[in-house]
């Protein structure tokens, strides 16, 4: 028969035991909080941020409108502007599913119930850099309007150009689409031709008192970049890939109509063209961000407005178009005799 007193030390090491299973316990407990933030912590309730460590930095988003073109200058001017003012920076659902089925971006989305319960502060943009956008006020704000200046984040150009950096399929089937363009050409220089015309047709005329693009611009444009590179090939691209054919000169089989044409879903269009060495563009944000991507030469459409066109107080050219890039001036005189189109 054992003696009762030998039970003691047993009842010690069972007691020890579980003390240390306890502390285990509680220290992979915490851990896994630590990592793993709760319901209330990942979002925000109405008029009450949550109390996560980013959320107490503010959140700040920008409207999604427009189409691939005006929800680059979106995003591009949100990260901009969130990280001059020291906020952190959410996009929408909706500019997400335009933005990242394309390039590698980074900033995180925010939900869609966050968006509803967020007391936001609206706060209207116009489209150029101004000193007072270095101090907006306001944790939760929501930046509107249409910005897509240079001025807004070429300081960031680099970070910019990351963010709008394609995956690797999108830039596979661009590479692989150009070099089919080569056939025996040893030597040949890539030049990005986005025709806008579509609504901008009417409403430039109408509206805005200015034109679009015609055939004598993309001729002057061509000529530039067929006197400067031996063996130059135009990939054209357009919402109006009928006019192009009918107005621009293929005759020396430099030219290729590549462009879909897809509004709705414009993303093959827009890798092929920031995939070229250098861009002819037009008019609208679409070129000019296939020309910002690009960073060759880049020749635009300039002065395609009257002097007197309420277009001017709305949009500077010197604040749309880099210093370095080459301006050919528009035709007006359509616009004077009523001939536009």
């Amino acid at each position: 028969m054992t003696a009762p007193n030998s039970w003691v030390p047993f009842r010690q090491h069972r007691q020890l035991s579980l003390y240390l299973l306890a502390i285990m316990t509680l220290s992979i407990f915490l851990h896994l909080s630590s990592r793993f933030p709760t319901a209330r912590q990942r979002h925000t309730t109405k008029g009450s941020p949550a109390t996560s460590p980013t959320t107490e930095q503010g959140m700040w988003t920008v409207n999604s409108a427009g189409r691939l073109g005006n929800q680059m200058g979106e995003y591009a001017t949100l990260y901009a502007l969130a990280k001059m003012n020291g906020r952190q920076a959410y996009i929408l659902p909706e500019m997400h599913q335009q933005l990242a089925p394309l390039f590698r971006i980074t900033l995180p989305v925010v939900s869609s119930d966050v968006v509803q319960s967020v007391q936001w502060r609206n706060y209207e943009l116009h489209d150029w850099m101004s000193e007072e956008y270095r101090h907006i006020e306001g944790k939760y704000v929501r930046l509107t309007g249409y910005p897509c200046s240079w001025t807004f984040y070429h300081h960031l150009r680099q970070e910019i150009l990351q963010e709008f950096s394609f995956h690797d399929h999108v830039k596979e089937e661009a590479n692989r689409y150009l070099a089919g363009l080569r056939g025996q050409c040893r030597n040949v220089t890539y030049v990005g031709v986005h025709v806008r015309r579509g609504d901008y047709i009417q409403e430039m005329a109408e509206h805005w008192k200015g034109v679009v693009a015609d055939r004598a611009y993309l001729e002057k444009a061509m000529g530039y970049f067929r006197a400067k590179y031996q063996e130059p090939v135009f990939v054209v691209t357009s919402n109006g890939m009928e006019w192009c054919r009918e107005n621009i000169d293929a005759s020396r089989g430099d030219v290729y109509f590549s462009g879909d044409g897809k509004e709705s879903s414009p993303g093959r269009d827009f890798a092929l063209l920031a995939h070229c060495n250098h861009t002819i563009m037009t008019i609208g944000t679409f070129g000019i961000w296939a020309g910002y991507l690009v960073g060759g030469e880049t020749i635009y459409l300039a002065n395609y407005t009257l002097p007197d066109s309420p277009f001017l107080q709305l949009f500077k050219p010197a604040a749309a178009f880099l210093p370095e890039w080459i301006g050919i001036d528009a035709d007006l005189s359509p616009l004077r005799s009523g001939t536009t189109g």
